[in-house]
């Protein structure tokens, strides 16, 4: 089976992606309902945070007894009990031994979605066993924290083609409004000129974030599973946040393009640890000892090392970008996550920045490049809003500097939990029409041969 395997991934790569996908046709899919495998992450939840028209109120739940599947069902009765909007879900919750084969033989599994968002390194299993069964997926990132893992989703891939099934991954971020801005900016021409390549030591397109363990969701204290900090079953943060920067470098710098694993040139890579304490620990998922698990990566002050940072630069069709994601426990009061996003085109730059000066709230700044003619810009962002404006009313800009700012309306800013039922309702509008984007599945394939590309890297150039 594993020379099978190589094989089969040796073929796909020299094809440079999945050959054969998005040509079989998909049947429209009226009346959908929700199937939910070892739901272990909030984001499990977070997907029913609103009801969905044409879709059964009905959630079975199949998971390992134990706590994850407990705090799964205490978040979606929070949902369904809340004040304003609340939801009616009605989970039928099986936690018996064989909780996998019988999710897999639930009845018309065409007309379901099995939904994933759990333990990053059962992942590959759970989709590869729904698809092989006929079920559709929506799953959260990371999809594949390993090569190994990688190679079964490539296999996923390509019979989700052969059987017609919608498959995809919850890319939450494609729905922020400043990343939604910049991409719109960025396709400007006559404002963002062509895209810049840039070198390995000045990449031409970065992103960057900074994450906290410890925070709050859906207003309480968020409680961490204890193999959360596990990067053997969670995922490195070089293969997890990085999903969502390597697909905005993909969707914003080659929008609407099927991109090929030829595409990539990973150039360096490198990952180091955040520092745990065994009283952060208990804070965040309310344990008062290491677990078995964790005890390999407890260092002789009792300090856990966990493999929370990860960076890589890389070249994209001869773009060059860097990807970084820090992970800190706690962020100081009054400050938050941060993000920086630049792309650097010949005539501009558009940058996000989420910083202090900007309450930690994502802001778009348009900047000059040297040389060019201001009035001239001016006039071209003027057009690019106005048409942005279309979709977006009330978006404007205002100067500031030696470029510009851009101003959003706040009934544009719903936050990183109302983005998951954003992207199931994109899943569905698939569903119902019968069709998925001709490039999803490949770029989705291109973006994690990325990460398994930067996981090997790190391991040879980590400095």
């Amino acid at each position: 089976m594993k020379k099978m395997m190589i094989a089969m991934t040796a073929a796909v790569v020299a094809a440079g992606c999945c050959d054969k996908c998005n040509v079989a046709a998909r049947k429209p899919v009226k009346e959908v309902s929700f199937v939910e495998i070892d739901p272990g992450h909030f984001h499990a939840a977070l997907v029913l945070n609103r009801n969905y028209e044409g879709v059964s109120k009905d959630v079975p739940v199949f998971a390992p007894k134990g706590p994850d599947v407990e705090a799964h069902k205490k978040l979606v009765d929070a949902f369904n009990a809340r004040e304003k909007d609340p939801t009616s879900w009605k989970e039928a919750i099986y936690t018996g031994d064989d909780y996998l084969e019988k999710a897999l033989a639930v009845k018309d599994p065409g007309s379901k979605v099995v939904v994933l968002a759990g333990k990053n390194n059962k992942k590959a299993d759970y989709y590869l066993a729904a698809i092989k069964a006929g079920f559709n997926i929506l799953s959260d990132k990371p999809m594949a924290i390993t090569p190994d893992a990688f190679a079964k989703l490539q296999e996923a891939a390509k019979l989700a083609d052969e059987k017609g099934l919608y498959f995809a991954d919850i890319m939450t971020e494609r729905n922020e409004i400043t990343t939604i801005l910049q991409r719109a900016l960025v396709a400007a021409k006559d404002l963002y000129g062509e895209q810049e390549k840039g070198t390995p030591d000045d990449p031409a397109v970065t992103k960057v974030s900074v994450h906290h363990f410890c925070k709050l969701v859906n207003g309480k204290p968020l409680q961490r599973p204890g193999w959360y900090y596990d990067t053997d079953q969670q995922g490195e943060a070089i293969v997890d946040v990085t999903t969502h920067l390597t697909d905005l470098v993909q969707w914003e710098t080659f929008p609407g393009e099927t991109l090929t694993y030829s595409d990539v040139k990973m150039i360096k890579a490198r990952s180091w640890p955040t520092p745990i304490t065994a009283a952060d620990y208990k804070t965040s998922t309310g344990l008062d000892t290491w677990p078995e698990f964790l005890k390999k990566d407890v260092d002789k002050d009792n300090v856990l090392q966990c493999k929370a940072n990860g960076e890589f630069t890389y070249a994209l069709k001869g773009v060059h970008a860097k990807v970084s994601v820090e992970w800190h426990f706690i962020a100081p009061k009054g400050t938050g996550d941060t993000h920086y996003s630049l792309m650097r085109g010949t005539k501009s730059e558009i940058v996000i920045r989420q910083g202090p000066e900007e309450g930690y709230k994502p802001r778009v700044y348009v900047k000059p490049r040297a040389g060019q003619d201001k009035a001239a810009l001016e006039k071209a962002l003027a057009a690019a809003v106005a048409e942005f404006n279309k979709t977006y009313p009330g978006v404007e800009f205002k100067a500031e500097g030696d470029g510009w700012t851009m101003v959003v309306p706040q009934k544009y800013e719903i936050g990183h939990e109302a983005h998951f039922s954003q992207v199931m309702s994109m899943y569905l509008g698939w569903m119902k029409k019968g069709e998925q984007p001709a490039d999803y599945l490949p770029n989705m394939l291109v973006k994690y041969y990325t990460l398994a590309e930067a996981w090997k890297a790190s391991r040879t150039t980590n400095k």
